[in-house]
């Protein structure tokens, strides 16, 4: 029997705590930081996830700063997923709606600028947005210690 193709669609409420063990995964390695399922449930409709065979295999979020910026976060795909493109079809998403909303600049912060360069992203100063510094980063406990990388895309 052919396994299904996997496809990326808006998180429902049932999937609060699917996404908040990929963030965990992530958030034990310092990749990212974790999202508890309560958050995840509160931000619901700014998440999408991956679905492959009935289960999340990965997952983003959008937030919106103003009405045309946005950043994409919480960009997380299982380990035994990975490098199948399901980051891609995440990111893919994500910006299609993003565009669809009026947003004409999106960014992010990574530790993967590789990935993100591929997708047509560059490097920015993270000073550029005040908006995530101030709603965010004052929160985190990297915050004197940042090692993540602005980088931008223009819809």
């Amino acid at each position: 029997m052919q396994q299904a193709e996997p496809f990326v669609r808006y998180a429902r409420l049932e999937d609060a705590c699917a996404i908040a063990a990929i963030t965990v995964e992530y958030a034990s390695q310092g990749i990212m930081l974790e999202r508890s399922p309560d958050n995840i449930v509160e931000n619901i409709r700014n998440f999408f996830v991956a679905e492959y065979n009935g289960e999340v295999i990965g997952c983003c979020a959008i937030a919106f700063y103003t009405e045309k910026l946005a950043e994409i976060r919480s960009l997380a795909v299982f380990n035994q997923y990975k490098r199948q493109g399901i980051g891609r079809l995440l990111v893919e998403k994500a910006e299609a709606i993003l565009h669809e909303e009026g947003v004409c600049e999106v960014f992010v912060l990574t530790l993967s600028r590789e990935f993100f360069s591929r997708l047509g992203y560059i490097d920015i100063r993270k000073e550029y947005f005040p908006q995530k510094i101030w709603k965010d980063c004052t929160h985190c406990p990297k915050l004197m210690a940042c090692d993540e990388i602005a980088m931008v895309k223009i819809l």
